[in-house]
């Protein structure tokens, strides 16, 4: 707990802040904003998929890149991901590795 005083128009106010609450706070807002604009995404391109997966491009095309299914758009020499298909069809196919 940090203890702050402040003189507001000559009176002096004393505020109490809890750290770990504002912590706590600011974490939240963060992760809320952070589902927000995930879901504001219509298409990754390819670097996008490889931040999402965390998988490298060569990765990526070794293991499910032209897999039939695998939901992608060619638009002017660069590939386009629908984002919620692709991450659904990715945590489908994440789930029969074993």
């Amino acid at each position: 707990m940090t203890k702050r005083q402040l003189e507001v128009g000559g009176i002096l106010i004393e505020v109490n802040v809890d750290q770990n609450e504002v912590k706590r706070i600011l974490q939240q807002k963060l992760d809320e904003a952070i589902k927000r604009a995930e879901k504001e995404t219509v298409l990754w391109d390819t670097k996008e998929l490889e931040r999402q997966t965390c998988m490298s491009i060569n990765t990526i095309k070794e293991n499910f890149f032209y897999t039939e299914g695998f939901p992608k758009y060619k638009i002017g020499g660069k590939w386009y991901f629908p984002a919620e298909e692709a991450k659904n069809w990715i945590l489908g196919w994440v789930k029969t590795r074993k």
